[in-house]
């Protein structure tokens, strides 16, 4: 039979039409563009109709990625979307609403919960089902309609974040060059306060008092997290590099979470990473929590910038708290 390995076969997003600048949050909250993007890098975020559910992004991007591995809708045999904003608090899971809009037919699917670590911990989901041989094709999605948690009084986090969705086929290969080189991923439940949604869920449930209190809104604890994703991002990029003997420089795409630039730029240098490794979207989607690494590698892959064969670095920080990195070759379909 021989090894099967997991490669990362295509990639599709899809991004609302409605922008919202920073000029229009200065109309909104006590804020300015200059402080925004000073401090975080945003210049605009894209922001989903009403009646645009998560479901429906995540749909028109795995549609793309399908057609793009060169698959029919048959050969899809599992889906796993990364979602913290899920349709329906909390069943059905989105997956599987996914599922039925792509005319996907029994077929297992779900959800996981790891916020902007999302899509990396579905990857190696995806990773492990296929060398395992349990599945072929795989859908991974990361998708978010942020602006429904978003509190647009509070400026400390309203300006942060925006919605979109990504989507890749990982399928299996008998070819090592083609699979996935290596991912880690991890969680800390002691920092589970520095973000957080805190209704509804069993702990406070949906009650009048609740919205009342505004808790149905994304909470941050933003120094505390700056701080620790630093710390965390980099320490963790450097263990999967030693760990598989590359070095920094031998990385043509270094693909971050886009959630903040100062993270970024501090990770990057701190890593000696040139400019032209970094790829960099936060400036236009803000903070899109799972969905952010693969609109990220979409861009760069409209672009022409990824090309069969190259070496991407994900790595991504999220509540939870959760953190993943991953060393992953682009093998498009023949």
């Amino acid at each position: 039979m021989g090894k099967v390995y997991a490669a990362f076969r295509s990639i599709g997003a899809y991004v609302p039409q409605k922008v919202l600048t920073n000029a229009d949050f200065e109309k909104m909250v006590d804020t300015s563009d200059e402080w925004i993007v000073k401090r975080t890098g945003i210049k605009e975020r894209h922001i989903a109709d009403k009646d645009e559910a998560t479901s429906d992004m995540a749909a028109k991007a795995a549609k793309i990625a399908i057609e793009r591995a060169g698959l029919d809708i048959e050969d899809i045999d599992l889906v796993v979307l990364a979602t913290v904003t899920p349709d329906y608090f909390n069943m059905p899971s989105t997956a599987c609403l996914v599922s039925e809009k792509l005319g996907i037919k029994n077929v297992q699917a779900f959800d996981i919960s790891a916020a902007c670590s999302g899509f990396v911990y579905a990857l190696s989901v995806a990773k492990a089902f296929i060398e395992s041989g349990m599945k072929q094709n795989v859908l991974v999605i990361g998708a978010e309609k942020f602006s429904s948690i978003v509190d647009y009084t509070d400026r400390t986090t309203c300006v942060l974040f925006g919605d979109g969705a990504g989507a890749a086929v990982i399928g299996a290969t008998k070819n090592k060059e083609e699979g996935f080189l290596d991912i880690h991923a991890s969680a800390d439940g002691t920092y589970w306060d520095f973000l957080i949604t805190p209704s509804p869920g069993s702990v406070n449930p949906a009650s009048c008092e609740a919205i009342e209190q505004g808790l149905q809104y994304v909470k941050m604890k933003g120094n505390e997290t700056f701080k620790l994703a630093v710390k965390t991002l980099t320490k963790d990029v450097k263990e999967i590099l030693k760990k598989n003997n590359l070095e920094a420089g031998d990385i043509p795409h270094f693909v971050p979470h886009q959630a903040n630039y100062r993270i970024i730029k501090a990770v990057g240098d701190s890593l000696g990473m040139r400019d032209d490794q970094v790829v960099l979207t936060v400036h236009k989607y803000g903070n899109t929590s799972a969905a952010s690494i693969p609109m990220a590698i979409n861009d760069i892959y409209e672009e022409g910038r990824l090309k069969s064969g190259e070496m991407m670095l994900l790595d991504t920080f999220g509540g939870g708290l959760t953190w993943a990195s991953a060393l992953i070759p682009f093998a498009p379909a023949k």
